[in-house]
């Protein structure tokens, strides 16, 4: 649709939106007693949401586990990850069933941006899209059908922490101090793993995937923050490889990048991509592959989709099975698979 046209469309839609939406109840008082309008800053500018919000869809992929996390249901959210009821995960769903246990509506982003008709016809009070990339051209068209919080300006699109995103999303939904709380009870699971796992201090780990090449992460992914957060080190000149991206393929030259502690793969098989990977000339005389501090992730399973949609939610069922993983990957005996 030219530009032009799907201007008009989407006023035509809203404008409809405001008339059927006349006789509809006003809002709940905010659960944040007075706390209200909330001004949000962003990599687009600033953004005031003028009263609690009711109906709040997710343009970001990751916002919906920090939303019911915290005690709210969003009406839409955008699938990313494991095509499951509500892009709502196996880890969020004991909260879900908490909170009535109705899965939102999933919009999709195939690489043209949001849905963004069917986003008005939702008629949201409130547009989140803080772990995504949204251009200046799809925030503004999603600023005039709601309020919206884009990506923080911070960091690189797709780059904001679990940490932020969780106490962005309780500040425009009045429960900041919730969410606070939330932050530091994940936090405090990373530090028992810590202390139970010495061994990882001084250690150094990386996250890779073999698409088109080698693919590797840096710094400003929450992949490899998770690492980090755990005692990890990473590679001295691993930024200045990938940029200001939070990853990028890296040249056979830079095949040393990968000679870690404990190297992390996300892989679609873990076996036949291990073998593959293996019998390569380079990759295999490295010691990560002789000495077997590799921990192969099958992306396509749950524990995969954890990995990669790293949320106050998800963390904990995640630590579960990477930290035992990671503490053979670093214990010294090659033997250990």
């Amino acid at each position: 649709m030219k530009r032009s046209s799907f201007a008009l469309a989407v006023a035509l839609l809203l404008a409809l939106t405001a008339c059927s939406s006349a006789d509809d109840p006003a809002p709940g008082s905010s659960a944040a007693g007075g706390a209200w309008p909330v001004k949000m800053s962003h990599k687009y500018g600033e953004t005031t949401i003028p009263a609690e919000p009711k109906r709040i869809v997710t343009v970001g992929l990751m916002e919906q586990d920090a939303l019911i996390a915290l005690g709210v249901v969003p009406i839409a959210t955008t699938n990313w990850l494991g095509e499951y009821p509500g892009a709502i995960g196996p880890w969020a769903q004991d909260e879900l069933k908490t909170l009535g246990g109705t899965n939102p509506e999933v919009l999709k982003d195939t690489g043209g941006g949001p849905e963004f008709e069917k986003i008005a016809a939702l008629k949201p009070d409130l547009i989140l899209a803080l772990y995504s990339g949204v251009t200046k051209e799809q925030y503004d068209t999603l600023s005039g059908i709601a309020p919206t919080v884009a990506q923080p300006k911070e960091y690189a699109d797709y780059g904001i922490p679990w940490q932020e995103i969780t106490t962005n999303v309780g500040q425009a939904i009045g429960k900041a101090d919730r969410a606070t709380s939330l932050v530091r009870d994940v936090e405090a699971k990373f530090e028992a793993a810590r202390q139970a796992n010495p061994a990882f201090a001084g250690k150094s780990a990386l996250v890779a995937t073999p698409y088109e090449g080698t693919f590797v992460y840096g710094s400003q992914d929450n992949r490899t923050r998770i690492l980090t957060a755990l005692g990890f080190g990473l590679p001295a000149d691993l930024d200045k490889v990938i940029g200001d991206a939070f990853g990028a393929n890296i040249s056979a030259e830079r095949t040393d990048l990968l000679d870690r502690d404990a190297l992390v793969w996300i892989v679609t098989d873990p076996a036949a991509d291990k073998t593959k990977l293996h019998a390569d000339r380079v990759y295999g005389g490295l010691r990560v592959a002789k000495e077997g501090r590799e921990v192969f992730i099958d992306e396509g399973e749950p524990y995969g989709h954890a990995f990669s949609f790293v949320s106050a939610l998800s963390l904990p069922y995640l630590l579960e099975q990477l930290v035992p993983q990671l503490a053979a990957a670093v214990d010294g005996n090659p033997a250990t698979t």
